[in-house]
């Protein structure tokens, strides 16, 4: 085989985990290579051209605060931008974007080919060298060539073994017709990794002239939008798209049913799970028998392109049935179909062979992120790829690994589920799955990861000054917001006309701020404060002291978990020997091995009694695990 070349770090996948993990990798001054098999599909969207969402729109801003790609690159390929969940609480707001899909390729493409010690390197990876110490030592490619390098990050996504499915037709293909990496698997398999099946999907493209859009209910962007990026001003991204929502119909559902018979998932031709909360549309119909419709959001795929996305409405039907049931939908009477709806088979890991820092357990220099560990979706994958890279660098340069805690971030909460939970089906991040999302709001991403960030030397010396003086803004507005006092004439004309009852005696600022009639912009103008803040310094401010009570109330409920997460447990324990731990315990942590008692303690399957034994048992033992 010929060496054609060294590098510190070498990344497989060029979605959007591999590029959050070799741009981070090579900004932190490693030798970086980017490998893919196809220049053309850098940051591709095969499936929805969005960025963000409910929980997801929280990873965009943890990834941006951390110095990453993807909420710079969703601001600049914008082309409609709204807030969700606004109807709810502020922990809950979550941003999300409709990009241009051409355009984030490019642009993503752009920033890999000019970040300093990152080589772009068309090829499909086939081969993970290691020697007997299972150390990494290289990558080979189809053609034999061999890359030499201290760690390998995999993020493969769908394309490992990749298998498109439309009706009983499947062929071997990755992702929006690319070639899948067809020899990879084999690799890891015989380096001792066990690979499983997960099932993904995609709905069809439409054509724009093809949809009545007298029949379907417009949905514009917010005025004066929120960005991901915390560098970015208010209102700045493009939000002139108009998106749309349709709905099917019982001669949608109809059509579907009596078609069931040709979906390869129903025939049992797909065995790979698919993710559980976004199901295929027959698998709607089927699940939730009772509901008359569901809605479907036509979307932009770019402002140079006449493809509109169909959202909600993934399958896996043969391409007579996709255009049957689309046309029973109230303007879709004529409707085009550009690109068929398929579903893609694919290899992936089970997450709990990976510690925290996303490297593999038993390896050294191994690291894995994104589809490749059982997730689903853009954020997640990106989210992982930062983390990883990360880590994969810090390995090569004998620096401190990264590991985000669930306290910390949603990215830790995603990272934690992974590699202590597993997961049984595509994961996808939702705000109810951290126990601490009133604090891990994105409007305070920059506060809890951008001293992380600094340290870890993903962000420069102008953004942590600008940084710096925001919190500087914030923590004085709050101190003065808790020592001032208001008087009823000076406060209550303004509490009427807002519907709210009126003091009787001097009152604090903050109490009346929890008022959820009361708008700090106004107290301001009417007390004539001046807090030297400008629009999102002033927004978090309010959030802050609305939600510090009920902030402090769960961090109360969490500290048993903070006391757990110091009580580390030894790698090599073996749990038979523990007595009176459970069955279904002691095969489930003697197969997840986790590092802390707190992480134990969140497996499925280990109960509270199993907890109170192994810490009787370190105690018994002398082991304090500090």
């Amino acid at each position: 085989m010929t060496n054609l070349g060294s590098f510190d770090v070498i990344v497989i996948g060029a979605g959007h985990a591999g590029i959050e993990a070799a741009v981070a990798s090579a900004k932190r001054g490693c030798k970086t290579a980017l490998m893919t098999i196809s220049l053309d599909h850098i940051g591709n969207m095969p499936c929805n051209p969005s960025i963000g969402g409910s929980a997801k729109g929280h990873l965009v801003r943890e990834i941006d605060a951390l110095g990453g790609v993807m909420g710079e690159a969703g601001d600049a390929c914008c082309i409609q931008m709204r807030m969700l969940n606004l109807s709810k609480g502020v922990s809950v707001h979550s941003p999300r974007a409709q990009a241009d899909r051409a355009l984030y390729h490019l642009y993503t493409k752009k920033i890999v080919e000019t970040t300093d010690n990152l080589h772009v390197i068309q090829a499909e990876a086939t081969d993970i060298l290691t020697d007997e110490n299972k150390t990494v030592t290289g990558v080979v490619n189809s053609f034999g060539g061999v890359y030499e390098c201290k760690a390998v990050v995999i993020c493969a996504g769908t394309f490992l073994r990749g298998t498109v499915y439309i009706g009983k037709k499947s062929r071997e293909s990755g992702p929006d017709a690319c070639l899948p990496a067809a020899y990879l698997s084999d690799s890891l398999e015989s380096s001792g990794i066990k690979l499983r099946r997960f099932k993904t999907g995609t709905p069809c493209r439409v054509h724009r002239r093809s949809i009545d859009y007298t029949k379907l209910k417009a949905q514009y962007g917010d005025p004066n939008p929120q960005p991901f990026s915390f560098t970015a001003k208010r209102g700045s991204v493009r939000n002139d798209a108009i998106c749309y929502i349709a709905n099917t119909n019982a001669r949608t559902h109809d059509v579907i049913r009596k078609n069931l018979s040709e979906s390869p998932l129903y025939s049992g031709m797909i065995h790979g799970i698919g993710p559980r909360y976004c199901p295929s549309i027959e698998d709607k119909v089927i699940r939730f028998a009772s509901r008359e419709q569901h809605q479907i959001f036509v979307e932009p795929t770019g402002t140079d392109s006449e493809e509109m996305y169909l959202q909600g409405f993934s399958t896996s039907l043969p391409e007579f049935v996709q255009s049957e049931m689309l046309r029973t939908v109230s303007g879709f009477e004529n409707i085009e179909i550009m690109r068929s709806a398929y579903a893609i088979e694919y290899d992936c890991i089970n997450p709990t062979a990976l510690l925290h820092t996303l490297a593999f357990r038993d390896f050294h220099g191994l690291y894995s992120a994104g589809q490749f560990n059982g997730t689903s979706g853009y954020e997640e994958a990106a989210a992982q790829g930062l983390i990883a890279g990360i880590n994969a660098s810090a390995y090569v340069l004998n620096e401190k690994q990264l590991e985000l805690s669930r306290k910390s971030s949603y990215i830790g909460t995603l990272i934690d589920d992974l590699v202590t939970k597993g997961t049984d089906d595509p994961y996808r991040m939702m705000t109810a799955r951290s126990e601490y999302r009133l604090s891990l709001r994105h409007g305070n991403a920059d506060e809890r990861l951008t001293p992380i960030g600094c340290e870890y030397r993903l962000i420069g010396a102008a953004r942590k000054q600008a940084f710096e003086a925001k919190l500087q803004h914030i923590y004085e507005a709050i101190d003065i917001i808790h020592r001032t006092s208001v008087l009823p004439d000076e406060i209550n004309a303004y509490l009427n006309e807002k519907g709210t009852s009126p003091i009787t005696q001097k009152t604090k600022l903050d109490a009346l701020l929890r008022r959820p009639q009361i708008q700090f912009s106004e107290i301001r103008q009417i007390l004539g404060t001046d807090f030297a803040l400008n629009e999102i310094e002033a927004e978090e401010v309010a959030n802050r002291i609305r939600y510090e009570m009920y902030i402090e109330r769960q961090n109360q409920q969490n500290r048993h978990l903070e006391e757990l997460s110091r009580i580390r447990l030894p790698l090599d324990l073996d749990y038979t020997t523990v007595h009176g731990l459970s069955s279904e315990a002691i095969e489930k942590l003697s197969r997840i091995k986790p590092e802390q008692l707190a992480q134990a303690a969140s497996v499925s399957g280990v109960s509270p009694a199993d907890i109170s034994i192994l810490m009787t048992w370190l105690k018994a033992g002398g082991y304090s695990g500090e």
